[in-house]
């Protein structure tokens, strides 16, 4: 087992670790030492063990917060998936019946007449303005 040397609150401790987690204890270690380093600034010196006590409790307050936040969003997740689920389990949506207006056979016919009647009425003032 490796011996990894880290400090909190300014001391050094010796501690051994399992193969291949020394970054991990030095993370936790980093946590641990960053709260304890509040403490000092707002108490100044105590006791060893009343420190890392002390700043043991505070990460763990702080994990309990997160593993509330960590809790509400799995369940908003939960919701969500099951409404997605609901969703791609319901049935289509009826067909509903949407009516296109039909122009009678003879309209179209008539309105081409007098745009063509349009069309040579300007051409008659165009020949005239021209001339």
């Amino acid at each position: 087992m490796p011996e990894v040397e880290i400090e909190i609150g300014g001391r050094k401790f010796e501690v051994s670790c399992q193969e291949g987690e020394e970054h991990y204890l030095h993370t936790a270690a980093k946590m641990l030492d960053e709260e304890a380093t509040v403490l000092a600034a707002q108490i100044g010196r105590i006791p060893e063990a009343r420190m890392l006590l002390m700043a043991g409790l505070m990460l763990a307050d702080k994990t309990a917060g997160m593993q509330d936040k960590l809790r509400e969003a799995e369940d908003k997740l939960a919701e969500r998936d099951a409404e997605l689920a609901r969703l791609r389990d319901a049935p289509p949506p009826e067909a509903q019946r949407i009516e296109v207006p039909v122009l009678p056979d003879g309209v179209s016919d008539a309105l081409a007449e007098i745009a063509a009647r349009a069309e040579a009425l300007a051409e008659e003032v165009e020949a005239k303005a021209g001339a």
